[in-house]
């Protein structure tokens, strides 16, 4: 039995979360409105560029995190990002912990999708 199982149960928490390269994430969100897009940068990031769509549920902001996601269905998939990808794989293991089923995280975050 593998560490994480023995913590975890038959199901690791990485099971629930996917890394999208930019291609396929665009594709993914291609959607608009249907998909719940969040962007997990402060307000300030958010304000300096973000894809079009996205909600902003601050990370560093325990309240606003928690409220926001709390307002979104947890049996659809959540399709994150923030700056470079750090904050939102921190996210997408809270969301896990929220009960989210389907987590989907943009590899290189905002950086990787405003680049040519």
């Amino acid at each position: 039995m593998s560490f994480l199982k023995a913590i975890f149960g038959s199901k690791p928490l990485s099971d629930k979360i996917q890394i999208l390269q930019k291609p396929a994430y665009q594709k993914a969100i291609k959607n608009g409105s249907k998909v719940q897009l969040v962007d997990v940068r402060t307000a300030r990031e958010y304000n300096n560029g973000h894809i079009k769509g996205a909600k902003n549920f601050d990370f560093f902001s325990s309240s606003q995190f928690k409220n926001g996601f709390e307002s979104l269905d947890k049996s659809k998939p959540v399709y994150l990002y923030c700056q470079s990808g750090n904050r939102s794989q921190k996210a997408a293991s809270r969301l896990v912990a929220m009960g989210f089923e389907e987590i989907i995280d943009l590899a290189g975050g905002y950086s990787a999708w405003s680049r040519n």
